[in-house]
């Protein structure tokens, strides 16, 4: 069966089911990154205001856009409501700074992007007390402010919102109020979420996997940081032999059971190489039992990397998504 290769949102706007994930890049990189993305066939960009990226990526898209204003239909631009936002009164300042950086009109996809909060301290995204654990704000309304980013929709200016890493309960709420156009969590073969899949699916909301190649650079750090191992997914011996079975990399086999679930998936990389492979997903097909070989990789919970530890004290919020 062929795997679409767009989501069809609310009045037929097309969603790229493979995009390009831009966290944890410098400036430099990333612009040059982006080019070499474009360049490549991506359309599909994903940002965040957490990530303090939006400027570069705006000057990246602005040049390859540049007289030719038709270009901008082309695209699918997403960022994100930072958890200093998160309070229904600041989403509007919030996203005005996004927009201003980006450079551009409007964006395809505004995310409420954690459901937890921090304290809103204007020139910090990432506010600390003085033992180096967060500035939690613990007051957090998540119906209110997904209220309030549902009001950008209003505008035109987002053309669609939706929200990131929330569990199964709180989409449920969140849909309760107004169906968010997608979810974007964390899914790759040793974190598959077959039961929030499952829920989403159910409720009629598609799901972005971010981290789909699972994030090698963030499970390095926190192994640094914690001793806990975390896996190198491009070398799973299962992974290394369908991909020899089908001459293809490691990557693309990953990338392509995650489009067979029928999730869209955002891969980043900096090698222009890596980054031409990435994207090069629709010309083959992985077999039932190879599908079957990758979803027993699934380790639940325990396959979690970004499950936000490197923010101490966030798991006391009550809207912390993760809870045991």
């Amino acid at each position: 069966m062929a795997t679409p290769e767009y989501y069809t949102l609310e009045g037929g706007d097309r969603m790229p089911r493979i995009g390009f994930g831009t966290w944890q890049a410098s400036d430099e990189v990333l612009e040059r990154s982006v080019e070499a993305a474009l360049a490549a066939g991506y359309r599909h960009f994903d940002t965040a205001r957490a990530y303090e990226n939006e400027a570069a990526l705006g000057r990246a898209l602005r040049r390859w856009i540049g007289e030719d204003t038709t270009r901008r239909q082309h695209l699918f631009i997403v960022t994100k409501l930072p958890p200093g936002g998160n309070r229904p009164e600041l989403v509007a300042e919030y996203f005005e700074a996004s927009m201003k950086d980006l450079g551009l009109e409007y964006v395809d996809l505004y995310l409420m992007h954690t459901p937890f909060a921090f304290v809103h301290v204007p020139g910090d995204l990432h506010p600390k007390n003085p033992d180096g654990t967060m500035r939690v704000d613990h007051s957090t309304d998540l119906l209110s402010v997904w209220k309030s980013i549902c009001k950008l929709k209003e505008s035109g200016r987002a053309r669609h919102v939706g929200v990131s890493n929330v569990n199964a309960e709180q989409l449920r709420r969140l849909c309760a109020v107004q169906k968010p156009a997608c979810l974007q969590v964390e899914v790759h073969a040793l974190c598959q979420q077959p039961a929030l899949v499952a829920e989403a699916r159910e409720l009629g909301v598609p799901i972005v996997a971010y981290s789909p190649l699972g994030s090698k650079a963030l499970a390095d750090a926190l192994a640094e940081k914690t001793g806990r191992e975390y896996p190198d997914l491009l070398k799973l011996p299962i992974v290394q032999r369908i991909a020899q079975a089908h001459d293809r990399t490691p990557a693309q086999v990953l990338l392509r059971h995650t489009l067979q679930r029928g999730l869209a998936a955002i891969p980043k990389s900096t090698n222009p190489d890596r980054i031409k492979q990435n994207i090069t997903l629709w010309d083959f097909e992985l077999s039932a039992s190879e599908m079957s070989e990758l979803a027993a990789l699934d380790r639940g919970e325990q396959g979690r990397i970004c499950d936000f530890s490197f923010f101490l004290g966030i798991d006391k919020h009550p809207e912390f998504p993760f809870k045991k």
